[in-house]
This record gives structure tokens, C-alpha cells and sequence, in this order.
């Protein structure tokens, strides 16, 4: 007996033109949820937006949450650009972590909270361990090291492997990127002075000596 329909199917490749909708759905969600704000949007208003049926936007996403995250890792890539020109540009690995700190700080401010409607959309991808979050970590993460690897190859860092030492400085992050503790901090303290500060901790924890 056969048994090639226990192979599954490779999804067929997306069309020009519903690669069009899908993006067409979630710039106009995009544009709700910082307007209407994320708890009060619902697919029929994308839908109604768009001028088609809830049905039809489902063709495409299966739920909001879908959505919401194609959304999210929209947000996200933005910011890993920018990670990913600090990590592999020409400055000494010193000064590439400390722009890395203050690009990190500066953009979750940015994308985050100078339209604060959509914090609650970030905080639910946070929040529901989203595996576009999981990669955006994994990938700061991986630029950290690639930034450390350098360091330690110039000789300015020593010691500790690049990988675990990359978890360790990203750790030291979290203040100043996570949406909640942001939120919490961003009306009473400095967080600019923060990330810099955290930045000259972590490049004295890496010197070799």
C-alpha cells in the first residue's frame, strides 16, 4: 500500500494578489487598532473597513490573534534592522553595544508608546509567549553574541563564551524593553540614562581582565 497520503502537502505559494490582501487587511488593523485602540477593534470593523466580509478576511488570517501577530513581527523586524546594522557595522564592538543599548530603548519607546494604543497589543503578544516574540529575543540575542565575538577576537572582551554571555547582556535589557516594565517606568525615571548606564555595566563585566 502507498502510503504518500501520509506525506503532508507543501502549501501552495501565496498569489500576487492575495499577498496584496493579507496586507492590505493588516495595514488597515494596524491603522485601527492605534486609532479605536487593540480590546475595541474587531474583525468585522477591519472588515467593514475594507469593505468585504468577516468571512473573507478569515480566508486569510483565522483569527485576530493571527492578525495581531503578523502585525507584531511587522513592529518587531523593524527594530531587528536596525539591531542587525549596529551588530555587523564597522565600529569597535565597544561602540556597537552601547548603540545597540540606545537603539533598543529609544525604539521600544518609539514604537510602543508614543502611540500607547498599541502597548495592549504588544503587551497580549508578550503575554500569550507569541513564537514571532520567542525569534525577535533569539535574534537580539544573536547580535549581541556577534557584537561580543568581535570583542573578544579584537581582544577588549574575554573570558565567557559569546553565547552565554549574549543571554547574560540582553538580561540586563529587559528594563528598558519590555512593554510593561516600560510603562511602569517611562512617566518617573531616566530610561536613556538607564540603557547607557546598563551599556558601560555590561562592557565592564566583559573587559578580560
Amino acid at each position: 500500500m502507498s502510503n504518500a497520503a501520509s506525506v503532508p502537502e507543501t502549501p501552495a505559494p501565496l498569489t500576487p494578489a492575495a499577498i496584496a490582501t493579507r496586507a492590505a487587511i493588516m495595514d488597515t488593523a494596524d491603522r485601527l487598532f492605534r486609532t479605536l485602540g487593540y480590546q475595541k477593534t474587531t474583525v468585522a470593523d477591519i472588515a467593514r473597513e475594507l469593505r468585504m466580509s468577516p468571512a473573507n478576511i478569515y480566508r486569510f488570517f483565522p483569527s485576530k490573534a493571527a492578525i495581531t501577530e503578523a502585525i507584531a513581527e511587522r513592529l518587531l523586524e523593524q527594530i531587528l534592522a536596525g539591531v542587525w546594522a549596529i551588530a555587523r557595522g564597522p565600529a569597535s564592538a565597544p561602540d556597537r553595544l552601547r548603540a545597540l543599548f540606545v537603539l533598543l530603548q529609544e525604539q521600544t519607546v518609539a514604537l510602543f508608546f508614543h502611540e500607547r494604543r498599541m502597548h495592549d497589543m504588544v503587551r497580549y503578544a508578550m503575554d500569550e509567549h507569541w513564537g514571532v516574540v520567542d525569534r525577535y529575543k533569539t535574534s537580539i540575542e544573536k547580535a549581541i553574541a556577534t557584537i561580543i565575538r568581535d570583542g573578544t577576537a579584537a581582544g577588549v572582551f574575554g573570558g565567557m563564551p559569546p553565547e552565554q554571555a549574549s543571554g547574560l547582556v540582553h538580561g540586563t535589557a529587559v528594563l528598558f524593553m519590555h512593554p510593561t516594565l516600560v510603562q511602569q517606568c517611562i512617566d518617573t525615571d531616566d530610561l536613556p540614562a538607564i540603557a547607557r548606564g546598563m551599556a558601560e555595566f555590561c562592557l565592564r563585566a566583559l573587559r578580560p581582565d
